[in-house]
């Protein structure tokens, strides 16, 4: 097994606390699918969300996914508010076992996030 980093975004339509659990839902769950990951593999998750969304912790809506979140150190943090900067965006970097090489970890950009970033977006 490897150490390996998982990127990800997704663009909120609005800054409500149940919208960004169904799309931090949303975009962990696509993670864990994509690149074959349960909790186990996770070693951490760092989120962050631009200055514009204020409703809740991208963190706390992980943790409503299930216990296997329970023990997963997760931290929050915002986004450098550029000007210009797509709004209402969480982004996160996840630390994970895995044996698949750096090459084919997929990168899980939902929506309008993928714009973000088109070299890495699956």
């Amino acid at each position: 097994m490897a150490v390996r980093a998982v990127r990800g975004a997704v663009q909120l339509e609005r800054d409500e606390a149940a919208h960004m659990g169904e799309q931090v839902g949303a975009l962990l769950t696509a993670v864990m699918e994509r690149n074959g990951l349960t909790t186990d593999d996770l070693i951490s998750i760092w989120f962050t969300a631009t200055p514009d969304l204020h409703s809740d912790f991208p963190a706390a809506a992980a943790r409503k996914l299930g216990s296997g979140f329970a023990d997963v150190p997760l931290i929050c943090a915002q986004e450098l508010d550029i000007e210009g900067a797509m709004p209402r965006v969480v982004r996160l970097l996840a630390h994970v076992d895995s044996d698949r090489p750096r090459a084919d970890i997929d990168h899980v950009y939902l929506g309008a996030a993928a714009a973000l970033r088109k070299d890495i977006a699956q």
